[in-house]
């Protein structure tokens, strides 16, 4: 079956105004060829005002609450199984990722649950302890009064390693009230187009107030034409496609990017006796799967105590055992040449140590799409090829794992953990210290909760300017005030 979709959501220009690009998809016996919009670059200019014109007009007078509200009306339509564009993203999505359907399906309502009225509340009072900043003016504790201006407009260059991922950042941008204009991955372009029109749809005032288009890595003048009307840039992706945007930005512009990340998960033997080992296992290996370990959050080795009932290399039999029963569930998806190398070579180096080391061992076919190395030793972190490959390594004690992750610390951003409330703290503390700026339960490492702080950094509070009213001017005028005047003798 073989379908044609046109991607992007550009306000004010008709589709025969617009040059096409062609990107090719094949999944499951399902083809798709996605039409994505190039704009020359004085149209990408002229869309940029359009977008901070409407803006300034239709969203930024709009209390932060009717933004959660109209945020939370296109989410319930997202999460509704017999809305259209939500069948349509379940239609789409898995031809263009590659990403088992049914594992498409669950994980984009657990995604987008975050994304209902309750959690965005949430996000708000996280960066805001008081969230009317974002309205107008409010008493600062200091003294003097505070408000929050968000950009009057939010470029956005995403990422495709997950679905929906879009939709983090084009919800920030909204509810801090800027105009937005996203950059669609080559790898997945659904989502964000689908997002744009169901806003419109939802609430068409903010129908000018987004953009959603396209170009190509490397596309210079696009790219300057764009950014030129920015006040900030948010970029996710690898850590050169970061350097290469971060180069592009002009100076007067805010830059915030996100790169690329490495999790882990650390199991105490508190998780590991004859009742919970395999329940961890299960936990560990849902990490591990879901995605196919693209997302920064997801793990590439996990850290096992000794001591437990079940020792390091029985979980490691048990996080095999699990890793094979998903792929019958949710089978992985299609390898292409450059990452089925990649794990082939993790796969030979695995079985070389296994060779010449007693304490090493590989599990898993050949031809098995997943892979369980194990180490009696433990191991500095690194990243495995991806693609169900997975390192298990004992240590005597869980202290002994943030100095093995520190040297990465550029590079570390979630840690899932299996242990005991007095563990919790004193893990916390010392991964802390070593760069990790999120801990997950294990099992909850791909799901990061409504509001946290993305690579410790506050979502919503980076993106705006904030304003001061200080004590002296509020005085000053005080003292110029009619009835200050009549009081005069």
């Amino acid at each position: 079956m073989s379908i044609t979709w046109t991607a992007g959501y550009l306000p004010g220009l008709a589709e025969h105004e617009v040059r096409w690009h062609t990107l090719p998809f094949a999944s499951g016996g399902q083809s798709v060829a996605v039409r994505v919009p190039v704009l020359a670059p004085e149209q990408l200019g002229a869309l940029a005002r359009r977008v901070k014109q409407a803006a300034a007009f239709h969203l930024k007078p709009l209390p932060v609450s009717q933004v959660v509200a109209i945020l939370d009306e296109a989410i319930a339509r997202l999460l509704d199984p017999k809305d259209p564009v939500r069948q349509e993203a379940q239609r789409l999505l898995p031809a263009v990722t590659g990403y088992d359907a049914e594992m498409v399906r669950l994980a984009l309502t657990g995604f987008l649950q975050s994304f209902r009225a309750p959690q965005l509340h949430r996000f708000v009072a996280e960066d805001f302890a008081n969230p009317k900043v974002l309205d107008e003016f409010q008493p600062a504790a200091k003294g003097g009064f505070v408000r929050a201006f968000g950009p009057e407009l939010l470029v956005h260059s995403w990422a495709g390693n997950v679905p929906a991922l879009p939709l983090w950042s084009l919800a920030c941008g909204l509810l801090v009230k800027a105009g937005n204009v996203g950059k669609l991955p080559s790898a997945e372009p659904v989502f964000a187009s689908l997002f744009a029109r169901l806003l419109a749809e939802v609430h068409p005032p903010l129908a000018d107030c987004l953009a959603v288009t396209w170009w190509k890595g490397g596309d210079a003048a696009s790219a300057a034409a764009l950014f030129a009307e920015a006040d900030t840039v948010l970029a996710y992706g690898g850590n050169e496609a970061i350097a290469q945007v971060r180069a592009q930005v002009p100076v007067t512009a805010r830059f915030l990017g996100y790169g690329h990340k490495l999790g882990f998960g650390l199991v105490s033997r508190t998780a590991l006796d004859a009742q919970r080992g395999v329940a961890t296992a299960r936990l560990a290996a849902h990490d591990v799967v879901r995605y196919e370990q693209q997302g920064c959050y997801s793990p590439h080795q996990f850290f096992v105590q000794r001591g437990g009932k079940v020792d390091p290399r029985a979980f490691a039999h048990y996080l095999a055992a699990e890793l094979a029963a998903q792929q019958q569930r949710y089978p992985r998806r299609a390898l292409v040449l450059e990452e089925a190398a990649a794990v082939s070579g993790w796969r030979q180096s695995a079985e070389l140590r296994a060779l010449s080391d007693q304490g090493c061992e590989l599990l898993g076919a050949p031809d098995a799409a997943w892979a369980v190395a194990y180490s009696d030793a433990p191991r500095s972190l690194a990243p495995t090829a991806g693609g169900r490959c997975v390192l298990v390594c004992a240590v005597d004690a869980l202290a002994e794992v943030p100095p093995l992750v520190a040297p990465h610390a550029r590079f570390l951003q979630t840690a899932g953990v299996a242990c005991d409330p007095r563990e919790l703290f004193a893990l916390a503390e010392a991964l802390g210290r070593a760069g990790v700026t999120r801990i997950a339960a294990l099992g909850a490492m791909t799901t990061p909760e409504a509001g946290w702080h993305h690579d410790g950094r506050f979502n919503l509070a980076d993106l705006v300017r904030m304003v001061e009213i200080e004590q002296s001017a509020e005085r000053a005028a005080d003292r110029l005030a009619p009835y200050a005047q009549e009081d005069r003798p």
